[in-house]
């Protein structure tokens, strides 16, 4: 697996690639993550597809400059990203605010997507969690006992989170502009439409996955999405919270693999 980085107007953009194929799988993170968030999946998915990998602008070790961090930004910041690494097509995996970018992308531009799978998509829900209320409280106050808390209360399986996690969490949310960007993405999703009405101009084959113990975006949500796709597949993963390719790997990589290479 390899870092690298690009230009995308005039930001440096981080990424990581992996695998040799001519079909490209691109996977998007969801908010206050990094491209590590997929590292137990990017192996098996290296296996058939060239895995590309992004730090959205604004997080991880992108560059995190100061604006209107809106879905309608990512959107443009994402075909920007593919049009960069000259990617045509692809298939895109996306999480939490990652698949409502995801969504965003391909209702806007529903010939450039092969296949969709979002999991645990944002978008759909307007109120507030005590998990997503824990998570930004994290964000602004970055130290091991808010961070713990709040990965805890997002796994929702009772499970030990990985240090890992909790440790490159507030690395990363210490960074210069680190917090105004996480910010200004909660008030952009705040402020924008319910994604629903959108989803109709979708095309592509898609899969929706949930962790049936969601606390961050619960599972009721998911009819936001799955009603107004037409070719969409559901499934739920038992025993998962937020992040089921974190919690479940093998099982993800198995429901989404079965998706995609049919």
């Amino acid at each position: 697996m390899q870092e690298k980085f690009i230009q995308v107007d005039g930001n440096k953009i981080r990424y990581l690639e992996s695998g040799d194929s001519k079909n490209t799988l691109v996977l998007v993170h969801g908010l206050g993550a990094s491209a590590e968030r997929w590292n137990l999946v990017i192996p098996t998915f290296a296996k058939h597809y060239r895995v590309i990998v992004p730090d959205l602008i604004g997080y991880g070790y992108s560059d995190k400059p100061i604006l209107d961090y809106s879905p309608e930004m990512f959107v443009n910041f994402l075909g920007k990203f593919l049009d960069a690494l000259q990617i045509k097509c692809p298939i895109i995996i996306g999480s939490s605010l990652g698949g409502q970018i995801s969504a965003e992308y391909t209702s806007a531009n529903p010939k450039n997507v092969e296949k969709l799978v979002l999991v645990s998509p944002a978008g759909a829900m307007k109120q507030s969690t005590p998990a997503l209320d824990a998570y930004i409280m994290a964000a602004l106050y970055p130290n091991e006992q808010s961070a713990k808390n709040a990965f805890d209360l997002m796994e929702a399986s009772g499970n030990t989170v990985d240090e890992k996690i909790v440790k490159g969490f507030i690395e990363r949310m210490q960074l210069p502009n680190s917090k105004l960007a996480f910010m200004s993405t909660i008030l952009g999703m705040k402020n924008s439409e319910i994604i629903s009405p959108k989803l109709h101009t979708i095309q592509c084959p898609t899969l929706v996955i949930w962790g049936v113990n969601d606390p961050v975006v619960p599972v009721e949500f998911a009819d936001g999405f799955v009603s107004f796709i037409r070719d969409c597949k559901f499934h739920k993963m038992e025993k998962c919270g937020h992040t089921p390719y974190v919690q479940d790997p093998e099982t993800f990589l198995s429901i989404v693999l079965n998706f995609l290479l049919k």
